[in-house]
């Protein structure tokens, strides 16, 4: 019961944060630096813009894989073993799919053209990088049964 309850803070508050940050873009808070901008834009695709051309069924494919992933993790138990760096992951992509049915697309935010130019990310991608790599790091480091 415990580790449900991790589970689901960490999900209800990466995406409590996630969702407050993007509010302030949308209502026209941005800053310029000289690496990292802080600007808003509208990703209507997935990573990178990917799937774009899908329009407005990408919202309702995300949605589905998203309730089938849920579905899966807990019937499965890894919701136990993975509590805090799943919610984080769902917590995010939650967060993303959301802006989907609020927002012309997600709203990113976080520019860094230093260098390069690298495509415009947010707080809930973060979350759903820390999430993944958290769990492939204690997959990689997990000790055979």
């Amino acid at each position: 019961m415990r580790l449900l309850a991790v589970f689901f803070l960490a999900l209800v508050g990466t995406f409590v944060i996630d969702q407050g940050i993007k509010s302030l873009f949308v209502t026209g808070y941005e800053w310029q630096g000289s690496c990292i901008s802080l600007e808003l834009h509208y990703n209507k695709g997935v990573a990178f813009s990917m799937f774009a051309f899908l329009g407005p069924y990408l919202k309702w494919l995300q949605a589905i894989l998203i309730v089938g992933i849920m579905l899966y993790l807990f019937v499965s138990g890894l919701v136990k073993q993975y509590a805090f760096p799943l919610g984080l992951l769902l917590g995010g992509a939650i967060g993303n799919l959301y802006d989907r049915f609020t927002q012309e697309g997600v709203v990113d935010y976080i520019y860094w053209h230093c260098w390069f130019d690298y495509p415009v990310f947010n707080y809930a991608d973060i979350m759903v990088v820390i999430g993944v790599g958290w769990i492939a790091l204690a997959q990689l480091f997990q000790k055979p049964a």
